[in-house]
Protein backbone atom coordinates (compact mmCIF):
# COMPACT_ATOMS: atom_id res chain seq x y z
CA UNK A 1 0.00 0.00 0.00
CA UNK A 2 1.21 3.51 -0.80
CA UNK A 3 -0.07 6.82 0.50
CA UNK A 4 -0.03 10.23 -1.17
CA UNK A 5 -0.32 13.86 -0.22
CA UNK A 6 -3.59 15.09 1.33
CA UNK A 7 -6.57 16.25 -0.71
CA UNK A 8 -9.67 17.96 0.72
CA UNK A 9 -11.75 15.68 2.93
CA UNK A 10 -14.71 17.83 1.93
CA UNK A 11 -15.05 20.91 -0.20
CA UNK A 12 -15.16 24.26 1.52
CA UNK A 13 -18.59 25.74 0.84
CA UNK A 14 -21.12 28.05 2.49
CA UNK A 15 -23.57 26.51 4.93
CA UNK A 16 -26.70 25.34 3.09
CA UNK A 17 -29.13 28.19 2.64
CA UNK A 18 -32.08 25.94 1.79
CA UNK A 19 -33.13 22.36 2.37
CA UNK A 20 -35.47 19.93 0.69
CA UNK A 21 -36.26 16.22 0.96
CA UNK A 22 -36.48 13.30 -1.42
CA UNK A 23 -36.41 9.57 -0.85
CA UNK A 24 -33.85 9.04 -3.59
CA UNK A 25 -31.55 11.50 -5.36
CA UNK A 26 -30.16 10.56 -8.77
CA UNK A 27 -27.10 12.59 -9.76
CA UNK A 28 -26.80 12.72 -13.54
CA UNK A 29 -29.14 12.78 -16.52
CA UNK A 30 -27.58 10.52 -19.14
CA UNK A 31 -28.71 7.03 -20.03
CA UNK A 32 -27.63 5.70 -16.62
CA UNK A 33 -29.27 8.38 -14.50
CA UNK A 34 -32.56 8.69 -16.36
CA UNK A 35 -32.93 4.91 -16.67
CA UNK A 36 -32.37 4.57 -12.93
CA UNK A 37 -34.94 7.27 -12.17
CA UNK A 38 -37.56 5.83 -14.53
CA UNK A 39 -37.09 2.27 -13.31
CA UNK A 40 -37.11 3.18 -9.61
CA UNK A 41 -40.27 5.19 -10.18
CA UNK A 42 -41.87 2.23 -11.95
CA UNK A 43 -40.84 -0.12 -9.13
CA UNK A 44 -42.31 2.11 -6.40
CA UNK A 45 -44.31 5.15 -7.56
CA UNK A 46 -44.76 6.27 -3.95
CA UNK A 47 -41.09 7.26 -3.65
CA UNK A 48 -40.17 10.90 -4.10
CA UNK A 49 -37.43 10.92 -6.73
CA UNK A 50 -35.17 13.87 -7.47
CA UNK A 51 -32.87 14.01 -10.50
CA UNK A 52 -30.13 16.64 -10.31
CA UNK A 53 -27.95 17.45 -13.29
CA UNK A 54 -24.99 19.77 -13.63
CA UNK A 55 -26.27 21.44 -16.77
CA UNK A 56 -29.51 20.82 -18.65
CA UNK A 57 -30.95 17.33 -18.98
CA UNK A 58 -29.38 16.75 -22.40
CA UNK A 59 -25.87 18.06 -21.67
CA UNK A 60 -24.08 14.91 -20.50
CA UNK A 61 -21.92 12.39 -22.35
CA UNK A 62 -24.79 10.23 -23.62
CA UNK A 63 -25.77 12.71 -26.33
CA UNK A 64 -22.23 12.55 -27.74
CA UNK A 65 -22.28 8.78 -28.23
CA UNK A 66 -22.03 8.32 -31.99
CA UNK A 67 -21.42 4.65 -32.70
CA UNK A 68 -24.32 3.04 -30.91
CA UNK A 69 -25.20 0.45 -28.30
CA UNK A 70 -23.93 -3.14 -28.43
CA UNK A 71 -26.15 -6.18 -27.83
CA UNK A 72 -26.56 -9.65 -29.29
CA UNK A 73 -29.61 -8.80 -31.39
CA UNK A 74 -28.60 -9.96 -34.86
CA UNK A 75 -28.98 -13.31 -36.64
CA UNK A 76 -26.44 -15.84 -35.46
CA UNK A 77 -25.17 -13.64 -32.65
CA UNK A 78 -25.33 -14.81 -29.02
CA UNK A 79 -24.59 -13.39 -25.58
CA UNK A 80 -21.74 -15.90 -25.34
CA UNK A 81 -20.06 -14.39 -28.41
CA UNK A 82 -20.57 -10.87 -27.03
CA UNK A 83 -19.09 -12.06 -23.72
CA UNK A 84 -16.04 -13.48 -25.46
CA UNK A 85 -15.33 -10.23 -27.31
CA UNK A 86 -15.79 -8.21 -24.12
CA UNK A 87 -13.37 -10.40 -22.17
CA UNK A 88 -10.74 -10.26 -24.90
CA UNK A 89 -10.93 -6.45 -25.01
CA UNK A 90 -10.79 -6.30 -21.20
CA UNK A 91 -7.35 -7.93 -21.22
CA UNK A 92 -7.85 -10.24 -18.28
CA UNK A 93 -9.17 -7.60 -15.88
CA UNK A 94 -12.93 -8.06 -16.32
CA UNK A 95 -15.27 -9.40 -13.67
CA UNK A 96 -16.63 -12.31 -15.67
CA UNK A 97 -19.88 -12.47 -13.71
CA UNK A 98 -20.51 -8.77 -14.41
CA UNK A 99 -19.81 -9.31 -18.11
CA UNK A 100 -22.27 -12.20 -18.15
CA UNK A 101 -24.93 -9.98 -16.59
CA UNK A 102 -24.25 -7.30 -19.21
CA UNK A 103 -24.49 -9.54 -22.25
CA UNK A 104 -27.40 -11.71 -21.10
CA UNK A 105 -29.60 -8.85 -19.86
CA UNK A 106 -28.51 -6.46 -22.61
CA UNK A 107 -30.81 -7.56 -25.45
CA UNK A 108 -33.96 -7.25 -23.33
CA UNK A 109 -32.80 -3.88 -22.01
CA UNK A 110 -32.32 -2.57 -25.55
CA UNK A 111 -35.73 -3.87 -26.62
CA UNK A 112 -37.30 -2.02 -23.69
CA UNK A 113 -35.42 1.10 -24.76
CA UNK A 114 -37.05 0.71 -28.17
CA UNK A 115 -40.45 0.23 -26.52
CA UNK A 116 -39.83 3.45 -24.61
CA UNK A 117 -39.68 5.30 -27.93
CA UNK A 118 -36.05 5.16 -29.07
CA UNK A 119 -35.99 5.09 -32.88
CA UNK A 120 -33.01 3.06 -34.03
CA UNK A 121 -32.10 2.79 -37.70
CA UNK A 122 -33.68 -0.06 -39.68
CA UNK A 123 -33.14 -1.64 -43.07
CA UNK A 124 -35.83 -1.17 -45.74
CA UNK A 125 -37.19 -4.62 -44.84
CA UNK A 126 -37.80 -3.45 -41.28
CA UNK A 127 -34.94 -5.33 -39.66
CA UNK A 128 -32.80 -3.49 -37.12
CA UNK A 129 -29.69 -2.07 -38.78
CA UNK A 130 -26.58 -3.35 -37.01
CA UNK A 131 -22.96 -2.44 -37.65
CA UNK A 132 -19.56 -3.53 -36.33
CA UNK A 133 -16.91 -1.71 -34.32
CA UNK A 134 -13.43 -2.49 -33.02
CA UNK A 135 -13.09 -5.73 -31.07
CA UNK A 136 -16.46 -7.15 -32.19
CA UNK A 137 -16.60 -10.26 -34.34
CA UNK A 138 -20.28 -9.71 -35.18
CA UNK A 139 -22.44 -6.86 -36.42
CA UNK A 140 -24.16 -6.01 -33.11
CA UNK A 141 -24.09 -2.21 -32.82
CA UNK A 142 -27.57 -0.67 -33.02
CA UNK A 143 -27.46 2.97 -34.10
CA UNK A 144 -29.82 5.87 -34.67
CA UNK A 145 -29.77 8.78 -37.08
CA UNK A 146 -26.66 7.27 -38.63
CA UNK A 147 -24.23 8.59 -36.04
CA UNK A 148 -26.57 10.29 -33.55
CA UNK A 149 -27.40 7.31 -31.36
CA UNK A 150 -26.73 8.98 -28.03
CA UNK A 151 -28.79 12.02 -28.93
CA UNK A 152 -31.76 9.83 -29.91
CA UNK A 153 -31.55 7.76 -26.73
CA UNK A 154 -31.30 10.94 -24.68
CA UNK A 155 -34.35 12.37 -26.46
CA UNK A 156 -36.44 9.29 -25.74
CA UNK A 157 -35.42 9.16 -22.07
CA UNK A 158 -36.07 12.86 -21.49
CA UNK A 159 -39.50 12.49 -23.09
CA UNK A 160 -40.25 9.58 -20.74
CA UNK A 161 -39.19 11.62 -17.70
CA UNK A 162 -41.39 14.49 -18.85
CA UNK A 163 -44.30 12.04 -18.96
CA UNK A 164 -43.64 11.25 -15.29
CA UNK A 165 -44.18 14.57 -13.47
CA UNK A 166 -43.69 12.78 -10.15
CA UNK A 167 -39.94 12.74 -10.94
CA UNK A 168 -38.61 16.12 -9.84
CA UNK A 169 -35.70 17.58 -11.79
CA UNK A 170 -33.22 20.27 -10.75
CA UNK A 171 -30.96 21.47 -13.57
CA UNK A 172 -27.76 23.51 -13.29
CA UNK A 173 -26.96 21.74 -10.01
CA UNK A 174 -23.41 20.78 -9.03
CA UNK A 175 -23.13 18.04 -6.40
CA UNK A 176 -20.74 19.31 -3.72
CA UNK A 177 -20.56 16.60 -1.04
CA UNK A 178 -22.53 13.75 0.49
CA UNK A 179 -24.08 14.14 3.92
CA UNK A 180 -23.66 11.09 6.17
CA UNK A 181 -25.47 9.88 9.25
CA UNK A 182 -23.75 8.89 12.48
CA UNK A 183 -23.26 5.32 11.23
CA UNK A 184 -21.66 6.49 7.98
CA UNK A 185 -24.62 5.83 5.68
CA UNK A 186 -26.04 8.32 3.21
CA UNK A 187 -28.23 11.02 4.76
CA UNK A 188 -28.25 13.59 1.99
CA UNK A 189 -26.34 15.67 -0.48
CA UNK A 190 -25.25 19.30 -0.71
CA UNK A 191 -25.79 21.06 -4.03
CA UNK A 192 -24.92 24.35 -5.62
CA UNK A 193 -27.62 25.38 -8.05
CA UNK A 194 -26.53 27.74 -10.80
CA UNK A 195 -28.30 30.25 -12.98
CA UNK A 196 -31.91 29.37 -13.53
CA UNK A 197 -32.04 26.45 -11.14
CA UNK A 198 -35.04 25.79 -8.94
CA UNK A 199 -33.10 26.93 -5.87
CA UNK A 200 -30.32 29.47 -5.63
CA UNK A 201 -26.89 28.84 -4.20
CA UNK A 202 -25.78 26.04 -1.88
CA UNK A 203 -28.48 23.91 -0.31
CA UNK A 204 -29.00 20.46 1.15
CA UNK A 205 -31.20 17.60 0.02
CA UNK A 206 -31.97 15.17 2.83
CA UNK A 207 -32.56 11.72 1.41
CA UNK A 208 -32.41 7.99 2.08
CA UNK A 209 -30.29 6.98 -0.91
CA UNK A 210 -28.15 8.55 -3.63
CA UNK A 211 -27.55 7.07 -7.07
CA UNK A 212 -24.42 8.48 -8.72
CA UNK A 213 -24.71 8.54 -12.52
CA UNK A 214 -22.58 11.61 -13.08
CA UNK A 215 -20.30 10.40 -15.86
CA UNK A 216 -16.55 10.35 -16.25
CA UNK A 217 -13.35 12.30 -15.70
CA UNK A 218 -12.43 13.52 -19.18
CA UNK A 219 -11.56 17.06 -18.12
CA UNK A 220 -8.67 15.67 -16.06
CA UNK A 221 -6.82 15.75 -19.41
CA UNK A 222 -6.11 18.58 -21.84
CA UNK A 223 -7.89 16.90 -24.76
CA UNK A 224 -10.95 14.70 -24.36
CA UNK A 225 -14.06 13.69 -26.25
CA UNK A 226 -16.02 14.29 -23.03
CA UNK A 227 -18.11 17.44 -22.50
CA UNK A 228 -16.93 20.21 -20.19
CA UNK A 229 -19.11 18.94 -17.33
CA UNK A 230 -17.03 15.73 -17.03
CA UNK A 231 -14.75 16.81 -14.19
CA UNK A 232 -14.89 13.62 -12.12
CA UNK A 233 -17.32 15.11 -9.60
CA UNK A 234 -19.16 11.89 -8.77
CA UNK A 235 -15.98 9.91 -8.23
CA UNK A 236 -14.56 12.63 -5.99
CA UNK A 237 -17.81 12.96 -4.01
CA UNK A 238 -17.83 9.18 -3.44
CA UNK A 239 -14.16 9.09 -2.45
CA UNK A 240 -14.64 11.86 0.12
CA UNK A 241 -17.66 10.01 1.52
CA UNK A 242 -15.61 6.87 2.18
CA UNK A 243 -16.29 4.83 -0.97
CA UNK A 244 -13.56 2.91 -2.74
CA UNK A 245 -12.52 3.70 -6.29
CA UNK A 246 -11.23 0.88 -8.48
CA UNK A 247 -8.97 0.61 -11.54
CA UNK A 248 -8.65 4.35 -12.23
CA UNK A 249 -5.48 3.68 -14.22
CA UNK A 250 -7.52 2.12 -17.02
CA UNK A 251 -8.32 5.28 -18.99
CA UNK A 252 -9.30 4.65 -22.58
CA UNK A 253 -7.87 6.94 -25.21
CA UNK A 254 -9.98 6.82 -28.36
CA UNK A 255 -7.65 6.28 -31.31
CA UNK A 256 -9.49 8.42 -33.85
CA UNK A 257 -10.18 11.86 -32.46
CA UNK A 258 -9.96 14.70 -34.96
CA UNK A 259 -6.66 16.52 -34.56
CA UNK A 260 -7.28 20.25 -34.39
CA UNK A 261 -3.72 21.45 -33.87
CA UNK A 262 -1.05 21.32 -31.15
CA UNK A 263 -2.69 23.97 -28.97
CA UNK A 264 -6.24 22.67 -29.00
CA UNK A 265 -7.80 22.19 -25.55
CA UNK A 266 -11.03 20.81 -24.09
CA UNK A 267 -13.62 18.72 -25.88
CA UNK A 268 -12.41 17.38 -29.23
CA UNK A 269 -14.47 15.98 -32.15
CA UNK A 270 -14.77 12.20 -32.08
CA UNK A 271 -14.55 10.26 -35.33
CA UNK A 272 -16.58 7.22 -34.39
CA UNK A 273 -15.15 3.74 -34.62
CA UNK A 274 -18.20 2.97 -36.73
CA UNK A 275 -16.51 4.87 -39.59
CA UNK A 276 -13.81 2.18 -39.57
CA UNK A 277 -16.56 -0.39 -39.12
CA UNK A 278 -17.93 0.73 -42.49
CA UNK A 279 -14.53 0.32 -44.14
CA UNK A 280 -12.36 3.38 -43.42
CA UNK A 281 -8.72 2.70 -42.55
CA UNK A 282 -5.71 4.39 -41.04
CA UNK A 283 -2.67 5.52 -43.01
CA UNK A 284 0.51 7.37 -42.16
CA UNK A 285 1.96 10.35 -44.03
CA UNK A 286 3.40 7.97 -46.66
CA UNK A 287 0.01 6.38 -47.26
CA UNK A 288 0.97 3.11 -45.55
CA UNK A 289 -1.84 1.13 -43.88
CA UNK A 290 0.12 0.51 -40.70
CA UNK A 291 -2.61 -1.44 -38.84
CA UNK A 292 -2.24 -4.39 -41.18
CA UNK A 293 -0.14 -6.97 -39.38
CA UNK A 294 -0.66 -5.30 -35.98
CA UNK A 295 -3.73 -7.39 -35.11
CA UNK A 296 -6.01 -9.94 -36.75
CA UNK A 297 -8.75 -7.31 -36.94
CA UNK A 298 -6.37 -4.69 -38.39
CA UNK A 299 -8.12 -1.28 -38.28
CA UNK A 300 -10.92 -2.77 -36.17
CA UNK A 301 -8.64 -4.06 -33.42
CA UNK A 302 -9.57 -3.14 -29.82
CA UNK A 303 -9.11 0.53 -29.06
CA UNK A 304 -6.00 0.15 -26.91
CA UNK A 305 -4.24 -1.70 -29.75
CA UNK A 306 -5.15 0.97 -32.31
CA UNK A 307 -4.30 3.89 -29.99
CA UNK A 308 -0.89 2.40 -29.22
CA UNK A 309 -0.19 1.71 -32.90
CA UNK A 310 -1.05 5.30 -33.85
CA UNK A 311 1.07 6.67 -31.01
CA UNK A 312 4.02 4.47 -31.97
CA UNK A 313 3.83 5.58 -35.59
CA UNK A 314 3.61 9.23 -34.51
CA UNK A 315 6.75 8.79 -32.40
CA UNK A 316 8.60 6.90 -35.15
CA UNK A 317 7.81 9.49 -37.82
CA UNK A 318 7.85 12.62 -35.67
CA UNK A 319 4.39 13.54 -36.93
CA UNK A 320 1.69 15.06 -34.67
CA UNK A 321 -1.11 12.85 -36.02
CA UNK A 322 -2.03 10.11 -38.48
CA UNK A 323 -4.76 10.02 -41.13
CA UNK A 324 -8.12 8.28 -41.51
CA UNK A 325 -9.05 7.49 -45.11
CA UNK A 326 -12.81 7.28 -45.66
CA UNK A 327 -12.95 8.64 -49.21
CA UNK A 328 -14.18 5.34 -50.62
CA UNK A 329 -17.11 4.66 -48.27
CA UNK A 330 -20.28 3.80 -50.16
CA UNK A 331 -18.42 2.55 -53.26
CA UNK A 332 -18.47 -1.07 -54.37
CA UNK A 333 -15.24 -2.81 -53.46
CA UNK A 334 -14.37 -3.18 -57.14
CA UNK A 335 -14.45 0.60 -57.61
CA UNK A 336 -12.65 1.67 -54.43
CA UNK A 337 -8.95 2.26 -55.07
CA UNK A 338 -6.52 1.28 -52.28
CA UNK A 339 -6.38 4.86 -50.98
CA UNK A 340 -9.91 5.86 -51.98
CA UNK A 341 -8.43 8.56 -54.23
CA UNK A 342 -11.59 9.99 -55.79
CA UNK A 343 -11.98 13.69 -56.55
CA UNK A 344 -15.09 13.92 -58.68
CA UNK A 345 -17.73 12.30 -60.83
CA UNK A 346 -20.17 9.59 -59.91
CA UNK A 347 -17.82 8.03 -57.36
CA UNK A 348 -17.62 11.25 -55.39
CA UNK A 349 -21.40 11.62 -55.48
CA UNK A 350 -21.85 8.08 -54.15
CA UNK A 351 -19.41 8.70 -51.31
CA UNK A 352 -21.13 11.99 -50.49
CA UNK A 353 -24.53 10.32 -50.36
CA UNK A 354 -23.18 7.60 -48.07
CA UNK A 355 -21.62 10.09 -45.65
CA UNK A 356 -24.76 12.23 -45.58
CA UNK A 357 -26.94 9.27 -44.66
CA UNK A 358 -24.67 7.19 -42.40
CA UNK A 359 -22.53 9.83 -40.68
CA UNK A 360 -24.26 13.20 -41.05
CA UNK A 361 -23.08 14.51 -37.69
CA UNK A 362 -19.43 13.61 -38.23
CA UNK A 363 -19.59 14.96 -41.78
CA UNK A 364 -20.84 18.30 -40.49
CA UNK A 365 -18.22 18.49 -37.74
CA UNK A 366 -15.38 17.68 -40.14
CA UNK A 367 -16.51 20.32 -42.61
CA UNK A 368 -16.93 22.81 -39.77
CA UNK A 369 -13.23 22.32 -39.07
CA UNK A 370 -12.20 22.65 -42.69
CA UNK A 371 -11.94 18.98 -43.72
CA UNK A 372 -14.25 17.30 -46.24
CA UNK A 373 -14.00 13.54 -45.57
CA UNK A 374 -15.60 12.82 -48.95
CA UNK A 375 -12.46 14.04 -50.73
CA UNK A 376 -9.84 14.52 -47.99
CA UNK A 377 -8.07 12.49 -45.35
CA UNK A 378 -9.12 13.19 -41.75
CA UNK A 379 -6.27 14.04 -39.34
CA UNK A 380 -6.62 11.90 -36.20
CA UNK A 381 -4.75 11.27 -32.96
CA UNK A 382 -5.65 9.54 -29.67
CA UNK A 383 -7.40 11.58 -26.97
CA UNK A 384 -9.00 10.69 -23.65
CA UNK A 385 -12.38 9.10 -24.19
CA UNK A 386 -13.62 6.84 -21.39
CA UNK A 387 -12.84 5.85 -17.80
CA UNK A 388 -13.13 2.09 -17.36
CA UNK A 389 -12.50 2.48 -13.62
CA UNK A 390 -14.56 4.41 -11.11
CA UNK A 391 -16.55 3.89 -7.92
CA UNK A 392 -16.33 0.19 -7.07
CA UNK A 393 -19.74 -1.51 -7.10
CA UNK A 394 -21.19 -4.97 -6.83
CA UNK A 395 -23.50 -6.50 -9.44
CA UNK A 396 -26.42 -4.41 -8.15
CA UNK A 397 -24.68 -1.03 -8.19
CA UNK A 398 -24.03 -0.94 -4.44
CA UNK A 399 -20.88 0.86 -3.28
CA UNK A 400 -19.00 0.42 0.00
CA UNK A 401 -21.05 3.27 1.56
CA UNK A 402 -24.55 2.18 2.71
CA UNK A 403 -27.22 3.96 0.71
CA UNK A 404 -24.85 5.01 -2.07
CA UNK A 405 -25.19 3.40 -5.51
CA UNK A 406 -23.29 4.10 -8.73
CA UNK A 407 -23.96 3.32 -12.38
CA UNK A 408 -22.58 4.22 -15.79
CA UNK A 409 -19.15 5.71 -16.38
CA UNK A 410 -18.80 6.97 -12.79
CA UNK A 411 -18.89 3.33 -11.63
CA UNK A 412 -16.54 0.39 -11.93
CA UNK A 413 -18.91 -2.55 -12.32
CA UNK A 414 -16.17 -4.82 -13.62
CA UNK A 415 -17.48 -5.22 -17.16
CA UNK A 416 -14.81 -3.18 -18.95
CA UNK A 417 -11.68 -4.54 -17.33
CA UNK A 418 -8.55 -2.88 -18.69
CA UNK A 419 -10.15 -1.66 -21.90
CA UNK A 420 -13.81 -1.05 -22.74
CA UNK A 421 -15.17 -2.86 -25.77
CA UNK A 422 -16.71 -0.39 -28.22
CA UNK A 423 -20.36 0.54 -27.56
CA UNK A 424 -20.56 -1.40 -24.29
CA UNK A 425 -20.77 1.84 -22.29
CA UNK A 426 -24.36 2.77 -23.11
CA UNK A 427 -25.34 -0.84 -22.48
CA UNK A 428 -23.62 -0.87 -19.09
CA UNK A 429 -25.50 2.22 -17.93
CA UNK A 430 -28.76 0.75 -19.15
CA UNK A 431 -28.34 -2.74 -17.63
CA UNK A 432 -26.89 -1.81 -14.23
CA UNK A 433 -29.33 1.07 -13.68
CA UNK A 434 -32.13 -1.45 -14.16
CA UNK A 435 -30.48 -3.69 -11.60
CA UNK A 436 -30.21 -0.85 -9.07
CA UNK A 437 -33.93 -0.25 -9.49
CA UNK A 438 -34.57 -3.92 -8.79
CA UNK A 439 -33.02 -3.75 -5.30
CA UNK A 440 -32.97 -0.14 -4.10
CA UNK A 441 -36.64 0.27 -3.08
CA UNK A 442 -36.39 -2.76 -0.80
CA UNK A 443 -33.10 -1.60 0.72
CA UNK A 444 -34.03 1.97 1.64
CA UNK A 445 -32.94 2.80 5.14
CA UNK A 446 -34.95 4.84 7.62
CA UNK A 447 -34.58 8.60 7.52
CA UNK A 448 -31.50 9.74 9.43
CA UNK A 449 -30.23 13.18 10.31
CA UNK A 450 -26.85 14.22 8.91
CA UNK A 451 -24.10 13.97 11.51
CA UNK A 452 -21.56 16.68 12.25
CA UNK A 453 -18.90 16.47 9.55
CA UNK A 454 -15.38 16.41 10.98
CA UNK A 455 -13.57 15.93 7.67
CA UNK A 456 -10.93 18.54 6.88
CA UNK A 457 -12.17 21.00 4.29
CA UNK A 458 -10.24 22.73 1.55
CA UNK A 459 -10.18 23.88 -2.05
CA UNK A 460 -7.74 23.96 -4.96
CA UNK A 461 -7.67 27.22 -6.91
CA UNK A 462 -9.69 27.04 -10.12
CA UNK A 463 -6.89 28.80 -12.02
CA UNK A 464 -4.69 25.71 -11.56
CA UNK A 465 -6.88 23.44 -13.69
CA UNK A 466 -4.94 23.99 -16.92
CA UNK A 467 -1.66 23.12 -15.20
CA UNK A 468 -3.17 19.93 -13.77
CA UNK A 469 -4.54 18.93 -17.17
CA UNK A 470 -1.20 19.54 -18.86
CA UNK A 471 0.78 17.38 -16.45
CA UNK A 472 -1.82 14.62 -16.58
CA UNK A 473 -1.75 14.64 -20.40
CA UNK A 474 2.04 14.60 -20.72
CA UNK A 475 2.85 12.29 -17.79
CA UNK A 476 -0.28 10.15 -17.26
CA UNK A 477 -1.62 10.00 -20.81
CA UNK A 478 -1.29 7.30 -23.46
CA UNK A 479 2.38 6.62 -22.59
CA UNK A 480 3.42 6.26 -18.95
CA UNK A 481 6.74 5.73 -17.16
CA UNK A 482 7.80 5.58 -13.52
CA UNK A 483 9.67 8.87 -13.90
CA UNK A 484 6.76 10.64 -15.56
CA UNK A 485 4.25 9.36 -13.04
CA UNK A 486 6.52 10.43 -10.19
CA UNK A 487 6.72 13.92 -11.70
CA UNK A 488 2.95 14.12 -11.94
CA UNK A 489 2.43 12.89 -8.37
CA UNK A 490 5.04 15.32 -7.05
CA UNK A 491 3.44 18.25 -8.89
CA UNK A 492 -0.04 17.36 -7.69
CA UNK A 493 1.33 17.07 -4.17
CA UNK A 494 2.48 20.70 -4.24
CA UNK A 495 -1.10 21.89 -4.76
CA UNK A 496 -2.15 21.82 -1.12
CA UNK A 497 -5.70 22.94 -0.43
CA UNK A 498 -5.51 26.69 0.06
CA UNK A 499 -7.97 29.57 0.38
CA UNK A 500 -9.22 30.41 -3.12
CA UNK A 501 -12.57 31.95 -3.92
CA UNK A 502 -15.43 29.57 -3.15
CA UNK A 503 -17.47 28.58 -6.19
CA UNK A 504 -17.82 26.15 -9.10
CA UNK A 505 -14.34 26.76 -10.64
CA UNK A 506 -12.61 25.85 -7.37
CA UNK A 507 -15.00 22.96 -6.61
CA UNK A 508 -14.54 21.42 -10.05
CA UNK A 509 -10.78 21.94 -10.01
CA UNK A 510 -10.57 20.38 -6.55
CA UNK A 511 -12.37 17.33 -7.94
CA UNK A 512 -10.03 17.23 -10.94
CA UNK A 513 -7.05 17.43 -8.56
CA UNK A 514 -8.38 14.68 -6.27
CA UNK A 515 -9.11 12.26 -9.11
CA UNK A 516 -5.83 13.10 -10.85
CA UNK A 517 -3.94 12.21 -7.67
CA UNK A 518 -5.75 8.89 -7.29
CA UNK A 519 -5.36 8.06 -10.98
CA UNK A 520 -1.62 8.80 -11.09
CA UNK A 521 -1.07 6.82 -7.91
CA UNK A 522 -2.91 3.78 -9.31
CA UNK A 523 -0.95 4.01 -12.58
CA UNK A 524 2.33 4.10 -10.65
CA UNK A 525 1.36 1.02 -8.67
CA UNK A 526 0.50 -1.05 -11.75
CA UNK A 527 3.96 -1.96 -13.07
CA UNK A 528 2.83 -3.71 -16.25
CA UNK A 529 1.20 -2.91 -19.56
CA UNK A 530 -2.40 -4.11 -19.77
CA UNK A 531 -5.21 -2.88 -21.97
CA UNK A 532 -5.42 0.89 -21.94
CA UNK A 533 -2.66 1.19 -19.30
CA UNK A 534 0.65 1.42 -21.18
CA UNK A 535 3.89 1.54 -19.21
CA UNK A 536 6.93 2.08 -21.45
CA UNK A 537 9.21 0.91 -18.64
CA UNK A 538 7.11 -2.25 -18.12
CA UNK A 539 6.02 -3.03 -21.70
CA UNK A 540 4.76 -6.56 -21.08
CA UNK A 541 1.59 -7.87 -19.53
CA UNK A 542 2.31 -9.54 -16.19
CA UNK A 543 -0.41 -11.94 -15.08
CA UNK A 544 1.02 -11.92 -11.56
CA UNK A 545 -0.35 -8.36 -11.50
CA UNK A 546 -3.74 -9.20 -12.97
CA UNK A 547 -5.71 -7.90 -10.01
CA UNK A 548 -7.44 -4.64 -9.22
CA UNK A 549 -6.06 -1.44 -7.71
CA UNK A 550 -8.29 0.23 -5.13
CA UNK A 551 -8.04 3.84 -3.97
CA UNK A 552 -9.58 5.36 -0.87
CA UNK A 553 -9.30 8.42 1.35
CA UNK A 554 -7.78 8.14 4.80
CA UNK A 555 -9.06 10.15 7.76
CA UNK A 556 -6.21 12.63 7.42
CA UNK A 557 -7.05 13.31 3.77
CA UNK A 558 -4.30 11.21 2.22
CA UNK A 559 -5.13 8.92 -0.69
CA UNK A 560 -4.08 5.29 -0.30
CA UNK A 561 -3.81 2.78 -3.15
CA UNK A 562 -3.23 -0.95 -2.97
CA UNK A 563 -3.87 -4.26 -4.67
CA UNK A 564 -7.10 -5.64 -3.29
CA UNK A 565 -7.23 -9.09 -4.85
CA UNK A 566 -5.79 -10.87 -7.82
CA UNK A 567 -7.45 -12.42 -10.82
CA UNK A 568 -6.43 -16.00 -11.40
CA UNK A 569 -4.99 -17.11 -14.73
CA UNK A 570 -8.51 -18.37 -15.45
CA UNK A 571 -10.39 -15.07 -15.95
CA UNK A 572 -13.68 -16.69 -15.00
CA UNK A 573 -12.69 -16.79 -11.32
CA UNK A 574 -11.16 -14.44 -8.79
CA UNK A 575 -9.06 -15.40 -5.80
CA UNK A 576 -7.84 -13.43 -2.78
CA UNK A 577 -4.51 -11.67 -3.25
Amino acid sequence: MTRHRPVPGRLRAPAPGWTTRADVVVVGSGIAGLTAALRIHAADPSLHLLVVTKDVLAAGSTQWAQGGIAAALGPGDTPEQHERDTLVAGAGACDVEAVRVLVTEGPEAVRELIALGTQFDHHPDGELSLTREGGHHRDRIAHAGGDATGAEIQRALIAAVERAPEIEVIQHALAVDLLRSADGSVAGLTLHVLGEGQHDGVGAVHCRAVVLASGGLGQVFSQSTNPSVSTGDGMAVALRAGARLRDLEFVQFHPTVMWLGPDSQGQQPLISEAVRGEGAFLVDFEGTRFMQGEHELADLAPRDVVAKAITRRMIETGKPHMWLDARHLGLPASEASPLGDRVGGEARDAVSRFWSKRFPTILGVCREHGVDPVTELIPVAPAQHYASGGVATDLWGRTSVPGLYATGEVACSGVHGANRLASNSLLEGLVFSRRIADVLPGELRAWAEPAVDHRSEGLVDGELRRAIQDVMTTRVGVLRTAAGLAEAIAFLGTLDPGDPDVGPPAWETSNVHTISTALAAAAALRTETRGSHWREDFPDRDDAKAGHVDSWLEGDGTISVEWTYALSTDPSTEVPA
